[in-house]
């Protein structure tokens, strides 16, 4: 019964809208790991392993990119272990999962300030860049070092260096965005049950839809994953206008 279900569920999610951008905060792996007596870094080695099975179900069912919150430009304000902790999971990452993710036909990419990364990781990040750079079936794009407002300054003091005088359009600061080429997310998931955008996407995020989820990240799975596009999928998106 329960696969019949589940096989029903994924039949009627392939027959909707499915969202071209989902955007994921990455949220509770503190919380997780405090809940169960465990250091704080523990939560955050179980929370880079939820996902995988949510990059590998996304590119299954067919989304065309996954932009993931992985590392924010406050994050630096952690302990400096913790933060250690952090980016020599995102090279333990990396390395052991580029080849499979290669194989599913999945493009790494990041949006962020990657030049603040220590080394090690600028490297790991070329290196899985470059493996995965003729893959198409979905993007996964890293947030890392990424802050909105500091994306959007960035953008505009580029254009301004190349374009001094002219007035600037949306079209134009989208196009000198970390995001520059990507649809804008339809649909932003937060796990942990916070009602905060926290510095993602401000620009991006203009009218996507939201799905809060009270799960933790780690616990956070390819159900609930469903569970979120079949929400997104029964709203009615009227992008400002009257519906």
């Amino acid at each position: 019964m329960q696969d019949r279900a589940s096989n029903l569920e994924e039949e009627a999610i392939l027959a909707g809208d499915l969202p071209r951008h989902i955007a994921i905060i990455m949220d509770g792996n503190g919380r997780w790991a405090q809940q169960r007596g465990l250091d704080r870094t523990l939560g955050h080695r179980q929370g880079v392993k939820a996902l995988k099975p949510i990059v590998k179900e996304a590119a299954r069912i067919g989304i065309e990119v996954l932009t993931v919150y992985a590392f924010s430009t406050e994050n630096w304000r952690r302990p400096s272990h913790e933060v250690e902790v952090l980016m020599g999971l995102l090279v333990e990452f990396l390395a052991s999962e580029t080849a499979e993710l290669k194989d599913e036909g999945v493009r790494i990419r990041t949006i962020g300030d990657i030049a603040r990364l220590p080394l090690p990781a600028q490297q790991s990040l070329l290196w899985a860049q470059t493996e995965t750079a003729a893959q198409t079936r979905m993007i996964l794009n890293l947030a890392l070092n990424y802050g909105a407002r500091d994306e959007i300054l960035r953008a505009v003091n580029r254009w301004r260096t190349e374009n001094q005088d002219e007035a600037l359009s949306e079209e134009q600061l989208s196009s000198y965005l970390d995001t520059a080429g990507l649809p804008d997310p339809d649909l932003l998931i937060r796990s942990s049950g916070e009602f905060r955008i926290s510095n993602f996407l401000l620009w991006q995020l203009a009218y996507a839809e939201i799905y809060i989820s009270n799960i933790l990240w780690p616990d956070f799975d390819a159900v609930e994953l469903r569970r979120a596009i079949r929400a997104y999928q029964a709203r009615h998106r009227r992008f400002g206008g009257l519906g």
